[in-house]
């Protein structure tokens, strides 16, 4: 690999681990410190995440397409990290839950550094090392996710809420800083043109529709959370569950990303719903602990070979000059399935049991997986 990519990659990847270090010592405890500390009901929660949802997705599609207009990538990066940053000490700060909301759509609103950052991954790859380079960012942003929740898990009882949020905040903004001192934008003169769907080849259009239909029966993995805290496992353990799909995300998106390089995209990503599907089947089927704390190593395959092979694809099908925009407005697609997707699995859920929504998404997942055989790389 070239060093100029090396050196890219090691800056990209150290801030994705900061900034996802400081942003999951706060995910174990979010809930009750909404609820319990600051004493809202599950519907604020509900409420409060759901508009974070909505920021993400528009700030996706909207950076993406900013970043292509104005050839610009590394503002939206460093801002997006520092908007992150802040946020946390807005947290901390909070005395009611209705002063959340503004620091929740700040938050999300760092989003914008998704795909302008994506893009930069993508121009500076080759076809041989940009499943190994996706596959590269999303391990450190695992890793940095489970470090945090170890740690939050180890400095609640000591620090309290107020304090955590506010240590929280420290890591991403060293991860500003890497941005600032060691990533430089390409210079072009190219002249931005705007997209439209003409621009977008058919396999592009396919891949859209059928990550779409697969994030429809994907719901959040706060359901698999549920389901294990009704199977049985103490509250306590349930983090622990989560470290443990956490952690096997972060050691298997490299290889995954690397395996894509090798053989080839749709090969991994058919692998990856095919983990899922597996998942579903086990929570369907499996009745002992063991097995089911099995099904969340399943599970953290799963993410660990989607994440870096969909971000490969889009960049891939989508025209160069339009890869930020189109990146923006993969995640911002994923991110709109991604409320309807949760909302009705617990419709099913309330309705029909625990059981149907995994019901539900294997028969999403089957369809998906049949659609891609019609996309050609």
């Amino acid at each position: 690999m070239h060093n100029k990519t090396k050196r890219f990659m090691a800056v990209f990847s150290s801030a994705s681990f900061l900034n996802d270090f400081g942003s999951d010592m706060i995910y174990p405890i979010w809930p009750l410190f909404v609820t319990s500390f600051l004493g809202a009901n599950v519907a604020v929660l509900g409420l409060i995440d759901g508009i974070g949802y909505a920021v993400v997705s528009v700030s996706q599609a909207g950076s993406g397409y900013l970043s292509d207009r104005l050839r610009k990538r590394k503002v939206f990066i460093w801002t997006g990290y520092l908007l992150g940053s802040l946020s946390r000490v807005g947290y901390a700060l909070s005395t009611i839950w209705q002063s959340l909301i503004p620091f929740r759509i700040l938050d999300r609103f760092g989003k914008i550094r998704g795909a302008p950052r994506d893009a930069i991954v993508a121009d500076i790859s080759t076809r041989e090392n940009r499943g190994r380079n996706f596959g590269l960012l999303r391990a450190m942003d695992h890793l940095g996710a489970a470090c945090g929740v170890i740690v939050s898990i180890l400095l609640l009882s000591y620090l309290g809420y107020r304090n955590l949020f506010l240590l929280a905040s420290i890591p991403s903004l060293i991860g500003v800083l890497l941005i600032l001192v060691f990533i430089k934008d390409r210079k072009t003169k190219e002249i931005y043109k705007r997209l439209s769907l003409k621009d977008l080849t058919l396999n592009l259009k396919l891949f859209l529709i059928l990550s779409a239909v697969f994030a429809l029966g994907s719901f959040s993995y706060s359901f698999l959370l549920v389901y294990a805290r009704e199977f049985g496992f103490e509250e306590m353990f349930i983090p622990v569950l989560y470290l443990i799909f956490t952690a096997a995300a972060s050691l298997m998106s490299l290889p995954f990303g690397k395996l894509a390089d090798k053989l080839n995209r749709k090969l991994v990503l058919v692998l990856s719903y095919l983990f899922w599907g597996l998942t579903c089947v086990g929570f369907i089927y499996i009745e002992s602990y063991t097995g089911v704390m099995l099904l969340f190593v399943l599970y953290g395959l799963h993410r660990a070979a989607i994440e870096p092979i969909q971000r490969t694809f889009v960049s891939e099908l989508s025209p160069t000059e339009y890869r930020a925009s189109m990146l923006g407005a993969f995640q911002m697609t994923i991110g709109l399935c991604a409320l309807p997707a949760s909302v009705i699995a617990g419709l099913l859920w309330v309705s029909f049991g625990k059981l149907a929504p995994f019901y539900f998404s294997l028969g999403l997942t089957i369809l998906a997986t049949a659609l891609i055989l019609f996309v050609k790389e």
